[in-house]
């Protein structure tokens, strides 16, 4: 487990941005882009949108991560028959 945040470069409306996350929420937000079929940029620039002016993009994007996480436990699975 990762105990210090790990800075990667994204383009956001044309500029390139550097953003430290854990390597743990930075594993997990590739997947959820790789789940939706987009760019991690693409869901980047999403998150970056729809977070508030007080809120940082690095928190967003934890808050993210935290609410698809939270998404998936409380949606029902189906067994398998």
């Amino acid at each position: 487990m990762s105990r210090r945040p790990v800075k990667r470069s994204v383009t956001l409306k044309g500029h390139r941005t550097s953003i430290s996350l854990e390597d743990e929420f930075w594993q997990a937000l590739r997947a959820i882009a790789a789940e939706k079929s987009l760019p991690i940029n693409a869901l980047v620039a999403e998150i970056d949108v729809q977070r508030g002016a007080e809120t940082g993009l690095a928190s967003a994007i934890r808050l993210y991560v935290l609410a698809d996480l939270q998404a998936r436990l409380n949606t029902p699975q189906t067994e398998a028959r």
